[in-house]
């Protein structure tokens, strides 16, 4: 189990206990134009659950996970977090408040190393001074020196020590969504949003990589909201499921549940003939 590294952070608000309600999605609606991406959508997420966001492409997906980490600021709803009501949040600020995420187009720095990547991760983490963080001694080094021990115990978590110096942009597409995980990792979140974590993976990757998200789970407490297209790993791996099609919500429930609704068997899974 990767324990996590003293770095003087100061404590934080009260723990919201498993199986109670972390983030809640009330009417949200989003518009680009005359383009509605989000109509009066509501869900929440709970304390510890993975909780899955699918449907169709173009059913707003990746908008929804856009507003919820600040991204995007819809025109009518509100997210709450935590018990209190955000309004225009940025993404910087969702961050610090414990919400990360990866990208549906991996989003790395192609000439660093994975070490690097996520080394990154832990800039919000980072209290010393501009000053000495240039000069590298004292209080910037023994930061750095627990950083990059954290870091180290990411890599060893995500069993990619071989390629820990190897520059992310000469790694395989699998690898490097394995590396934008572990940069979320680095931050510590107690919300991690996952778009399409699995996309062009085989199946030996596939499986890799939803035990990883169970094993974040279990091991940390991290809740985990995710977009997938593979039904297999929703249904494997989901406490709960949304569904959206068109910017509407069609269906909420346990994967069991959603696979037999009609709703989502016309417009997502297909109809059997």
């Amino acid at each position: 189990m990767m324990a996590f590294v003293d770095t003087g952070r100061r404590a934080g608000p009260k723990p919201i206990a498993a199986g109670e309600v972390l983030l809640e999605v009330e009417g949200i609606s989003l518009a680009f134009g005359g383009v509605k991406a989000l109509n009066s959508i509501s869900f929440d997420i709970r304390k510890g659950e993975v909780r899955a966001i699918i449907g169709p492409n173009g059913a707003g997906k990746t908008s929804m996970l856009n507003v919820i980490n600040g991204f995007y600021h819809p025109q009518h709803g509100r997210i709450t977090y935590r018990g209190e009501v955000r309004r225009r949040q940025r993404p910087d600020t969702a961050a610090q408040q414990g919400i990360s995420r990866t990208f549906q187009n991996v989003a790395l720095f192609k000439g660093l190393t994975t070490l690097e990547n996520i080394m990154a991760g832990r800039a919000l983490k980072m209290n010393v001074g501009f000053f000495w963080q240039c000069l590298r001694v004292g209080p910037a080094l023994n930061e750095e020196i627990a950083h990059r021990r954290k870091v180290e115990e990411i890599i060893d978590f995500l069993e990619i020590e071989h390629i820990r110096k190897v520059p992310v942009g000469k790694l395989p597409y699998g690898l490097k969504k394995r590396v934008e995980l572990g940069r979320a990792l680095a931050q510590e979140p107690e919300l991690l949003l996952l778009d399409e974590p699995m996309a062009g993976m085989n199946l030996e990757e596939k499986e890799d990589m939803s035990r990883f998200i169970l094993d974040v789970r279990e091991q940390f407490g991290t809740t985990i909201a995710l977009i997938e297209h593979d039904m297999g790993v929703v249904m494997d791996i989901s406490d709960r499921v949304v569904v959206l099609d068109y910017g509407r919500k069609i269906a909420d429930g346990t994967p069991d549940e959603v696979q037999k609704n009609q709703d989502v068997i016309d417009a997502y899974l297909g109809v059997q003939h």
